[in-house]
C-alpha cells in the first residue's frame, strides 16, 4: 500500500488541482450553481477512487513482490501479475537471474580449478621434501636434524593448506566411526616428538576414564588436536616445558583438553582468534603464525558437531577444549 501511494500521490494531487481549475473557471465565468458544480465533481472524484481502487486490487501482488524483499535467487523467477509492467519486471528479473547464475558459474569453475592446482601442488610438494628428508639422514650433526626440522615445518604448512583446500568440500569427506580418542593423542604424540624436542616442551596425557570412544571422523578430527597441541607447545616455549593433554567427561559428554602454561591469549584477541588469518599480538611475536590455524579448528569442529572452549590468563595459562556432544560419546570404560 504504501509503494502504491508513494507511486499515485502526484496523480491524486494533479486530479484534485484540476477539479478546482475547473470550479475556478465557471465561477469566475459568473456561474453560480454551485451544487450543480459540487456534484460534478463529487462524481468526478468518485470515479477517480474508483479507479484507484481498481488500479490498486490489480497490482496488488506486483506492489507486494515490490516491497517484499527476496529470500533466495530462485523467487526471482516468480511470475507476478498479467500486467505489462509486471511482465516487464518479470522478464528483467529472468535476464538478470541468467546473468547471475552464468557469472556464478564461472567463479565456481575458477575456484574449483584454483583448489585443484592447490591439491596437486601440495602433493607434488611433499615428495622433493621427503627426497630432503631422507637425504639429510647422511649429514653430519646438527646439519641433519636442522634440515629435517625445516622440513617438518614446511611438512606442517603444506598439510594446513592441504586441509584449507579440503574444506570446500567437507561434508563429502566425511566418514564417521568410532574413534579411540587416547589412541589418537598417542598418534599425534609419537608424529610431533620431534616437534616437541626442538620447543623443549613435553605433552602429558591426563585421563579419568579409560577406551574414551566418540563417533567423529578420525582424519579431521586428528587435524584439529593436532593443531591445537602444536600451539599449545608453540606458545609455551621458553615460557613452560609441559603441556597438559586429558581425556575426562563432562555431564556424558567426552572431552579433549589442551593446556598450556605460556604467554596466555591477551583480551582484546578472544574474541577474533577464530577469524581467518587473524594473528593477534602472539602471532606478531612468533612470526610462523598464519592466523589460520584455529581458523580450521573452528570450522571443522562445527562441522563434526563439536563445540570449542577456550579460557586464558595472561601469562599463567591457556586451555582449550573440544566437546563432543553425549550423543557422538559412544563407550567409556
Amino acid at each position: 500500500m504504501k509503494l502504491f501511494m508513494k507511486e499515485n500521490k502526484l496523480l491524486v494531487g494533479l486530479q484534485l488541482l484540476q477539479f478546482f481549475m475547473i470550479f475556478l473557471i465557471l465561477w469566475l465565468d459568473g456561474y453560480r450553481e454551485i451544487q450543480t458544480v459540487l456534484y460534478a465533481i463529487f462524481l468526478g472524484i468518485f470515479l477517480f477512487c474508483c479507479y484507484l481502487v481498481y488500479r490498486y486490487f490489480s497490482r496488488r501482488k506486483f506492489y507486494q513482490r515490490l516491497e517484499r524483499p527476496l529470500e533466495s535467487l530462485d523467487e526471482s523467477l516468480q511470475k507476478t501479475e498479467s500486467v505489462p509492467v509486471a511482465e516487464a519486471l518479470d522478464q528483467l528479473l529472468k535476464s538478470q537471474y541468467k546473468l547471475y547464475t552464468e557469472r556464478i558459474s564461472e567463479i565456481d569453475a575458477s575456484k574449483e580449478e584454483h583448489f585443484t592446482f592447490i591439491d596437486r601442488w601440495v602433493h607434488q610438494m611433499k615428495t622433493p621434501l621427503s627426497v630432503i628428508e631422507l637425504t639429510a639422514q647422511n649429514l653430519d650433526e646438527p646439519e641433519s636434524s636442522n634440515i629435517r626440522e625445516e622440513t617438518e615445518q614446511m611438512k606442517t604448512g603444506l598439510n594446513t593448506v592441504l586441509y584449507m583446500a579440503r574444506l570446500r568440500t567437507i561434508e563429502q569427506d566425511f566418514q564417521i566411526k568410532p574413534v579411540d580418542l587416547e589412541k589418537l593423542v598417542h598418534e599425534i604424540n609419537q608424529d610431533n616428538k620431534r616437534f616437541f624436542i626442538r620447543n623443549e616442551v613435553y605433552p602429558k596425557l591426563e585421563k579419568d576414564k579409560l577406551g574414551i570412544t566418540v563417533e567423529s571422523d578420525e582424519k579431521w578430527l586428528l587435524f584439529i588436536m593436532t593443531q591445537l597441541i602444536q600451539n599449545a607447545v608453540k606458545y609455551s616455549t621458553g615460557q613452560s616445558k609441559q603441556i597438559i593433554v586429558s581425556l575426562y567427561e563432562r555431564n556424558g559428554a567426552a572431552i579433549f583438553e589442551v593446556k598450556d602454561f605460556g604467554i596466555g591469549v591477551p583480551e582484546a584477541d578472544r574474541k577474533r582468534i577464530f577469524h581467518a588469518f587473524y594473528t593477534g599480538e602472539n602471532g606478531r611475536k612468533f612470526r610462523e603464525s598464519t592466523g589460520m590455524g584455529l581458523y580450521l579448528v573452528k570450522e571443522v569442529a562445527d562441522y563434526l558437531g563439536n563445540e570449542v572452549e577456550m579460557e586464558s590468563s595472561i601469562g599463567k595459562e591457556t586451555t582449550f577444549r573440544i566437546v563432543f556432544t553425549p550423543a557422538q560419546n559412544i563407550t567409556s570404560m
